[in-house]
């Protein structure tokens, strides 16, 4: 099972665990709170998963690729890393199936306080559209991912603040509603 909790303010390096002391875990009901969804799959079999397939088609995610993030395999690795972990938004939802290895996304809750979400083999993901967000890899340095879209793929983050775009917004929207 995810597991997930409130970040310290320590500026070290992103990839360790960085936990509040004492130490103050995030379940799963708190980050649906947040529009964050979750999903415990069987990686070893996610080409032919057929839980997979039953997400994917209700939820409409009809575009799928591969991405393997290490030195060896992303170019411009040290770049990428860098702009992974800086703060931002989609306007899209952003979908995340960890086929291999692990890495944290974090994701602000309603107080703007950072939260950090291990994802490790098997473990899926669902940002919504507008939230501020960031991923770093842990000290292993290692994830094979698959990415999910619905429709086609959009890259493109907007590093905070964002906050003029109509899905930021509606997102600030579904916060209140969850108070």
């Amino acid at each position: 099972m995810v597991q997930a909790w409130y970040m310290d303010d320590s500026a070290d390096d992103p990839r360790l665990p960085h936990r509040a002391q004492p130490d103050r875990p995030v379940g799963l009901e708190q980050l649906r709170t947040l529009g964050v969804l979750y999903w415990k799959l069987d990686a070893d079999k996610y080409e032919n998963d057929p839980e997979l397939e039953k997400i994917r088609r209700e939820r409409n995610y009809s575009w799928m690729d591969v991405i393997t993030i290490c030195k060896d395999k992303l170019p411009n690795y040290e770049e990428k890393i860098k702009m992974f972990f800086e703060e931002h938004l989609h306007l899209d939802e952003e979908i995340r199936y960890i086929l291999e290895g692990s890495g944290y996304f974090d994701v602000r809750d309603k107080e703007d306080r950072w939260i950090r979400i291990s994802m490790e083999k098997g473990d899926m993901i669902t940002l919504p559209a507008g939230i501020y967000h960031r991923f770093t890899l842990d000290e292993k340095n290692y994830v094979k991912a698959m990415r999910l879209f619905v429709g086609e793929p959009v890259w493109t983050p907007y590093n905070r603040p964002a906050d003029h775009f109509n899905a930021r917004a509606q997102y600030v929207k579904f916060l209140e509603g969850t108070a």
